[in-house]
């Protein structure tokens, strides 16, 4: 394989494709100029189907606008999208109790809360990566401010309410692993001895708790000590998580001068999560896994979606970064011929978001409360950062 020639091919089209497709898509079809903030629920061709806000997004694109200004071009349009989303939050987001809804109506009437402090994560890395954007360090110590609020949320007992009742106490992967990403995000903006120490106490849990080397995975739920819980549930592998892990381990070995045994930690992840993902059938990274091979419970578990595809893509790439074993760019290749095949919709725009398992599109929409500017724009971010370094 040309290597350069590889790089230089993905970095441009990574490059072109946010700037000429991804990017005016949301912005054109998505953007609420009269309420600020973002819409999601679009259809095919970008009309609106549902004028409910996710919050989570609102704090994602605040992100990606921010982001995409700092790294590929500082085009005026994506602050301001920055701000408008991160305004919104401010002004229409956040219950009496500090918690952030998770759907609320386009003018901002809450509609719905979880029991999970994501939105007040994606809110958190928005604050940062729009205050390197702006030079406003307020918005730093407004991140800082809301990581913060989110230590205090978890571990005040009774305010999240938990997923099971104490007769299956349980400690799960998706919170220990946003964490690593919430704080190395904000730290680029702000320094705080929290921010290391919760990336280490979730370096710690991913290697002690959800690592079992017995299955050769890494599981989403486990007992509060690591310990194995044999149902559905406690078997389920989720490939698309744990290959995010991997890169976000990656980025943190990158900030420790490539620390060896973080830069082997991820990769372990990754070989095995890969192992598990790849779907030796039709292609692309499968949805979930149970580690004992057992049919998996969900019924969206051998359906290909879009997000777990963008992640093997920036985790192959970061592999490669980090190693220069030729395996890795393949594996990248594998991948990205995959997804770029099945997902970019050539007519309207975009990508499609769900997939059955052959690569068929299971339905056109471009966007919900789930989907939406986030995945596909940080992957051609953070990979054309990637390609750019390593040529």
């Amino acid at each position: 394989m040309d290597v350069t020639h590889y790089l230089e091919k993905w970095a441009d089209s990574y490059r072109n494709d946010l700037r000429e497709n991804i990017m005016p898509f949301w912005l054109k079809h998505a953007l609420d100029h009269k309420h600020g903030g973002i819409y999601t629920c679009l259809d095919r061709n970008g009309q609106l189907m549902d004028s409910t806000k996710s919050v989570w997004f609102q704090g994602r694109f605040g992100f990606i606008a921010s982001y995409a200004y700092n790294h590929i071009e500082q085009n005026p349009e994506w602050l301001a999208a920055s701000k408008s989303c991160i305004d919104f939050i401010e002004a229409h987001c956040s219950d009496t109790d500090g918690h952030l809804f998770f759907e609320v109506t386009k003018e901002g009437i809450p509609l719905r809360k979880r029991r999970y402090v994501f939105s007040e994560c994606f809110a958190a890395i928005a604050m940062s990566e729009y205050s390197i954007a702006s030079g406003d360090k307020n918005y730093a110590i407004k991140s800082l401010e809301m990581f913060n609020r989110i230590l205090r949320f978890l571990s005040t007992p009774g305010f999240l309410e938990p997923k099971y009742l104490p007769a299956q106490q349980s400690r799960g992967h998706s919170i220990t692993m946003i964490l690593i990403n919430t704080a190395s995000r904000i730290r680029e903006a702000i320094q705080d001895p929290i921010l290391n120490l919760q990336i280490d106490e979730s370096l710690f849990s991913i290697r002690q708790h959800f690592m079992h080397p017995e299955f050769k995975a890494l599981l989403e739920m486990v007992g509060p000590d690591g310990e194995f819980i044999d149902t559905c549930n406690g078997r389920v592998i989720n490939p698309g998580h744990c290959i995010e892990t991997s890169w976000f381990i990656m980025e943190e070995a990158r900030y420790r001068n490539w620390n060896k045994d973080l830069v082997q930690l991820a990769l372990q992840i990754l070989d095995w999560s890969w192992e598990w993902g790849w779907d030796k059938k039709y292609g692309g990274i499968i949805n979930f896994r149970d580690c004992k091979n057992f049919p998996a419970q969900d019924y969206s578990q051998d359906m290909k979606f879009w997000w777990p595809q963008t992640e093997a893509i920036i985790a192959t790439l970061y592999a490669y970064r980090a190693t220069h074993d030729e395996k890795y760019l393949i594996m990248h290749k594998q991948i990205s011929d995959w997804t770029y095949t099945h997902f970019p919709d050539k007519e309207f725009g975009e990508w499609y978001g769900y997939l059955h398992r052959d690569g068929t599109a299971a339905q056109p929409a471009k966007g919900n409360l789930f989907k939406g500017p986030f995945h596909i724009p940080r992957m051609m971010i953070r990979s054309y950062m990637l390609c750019k370094e390593m040529l």
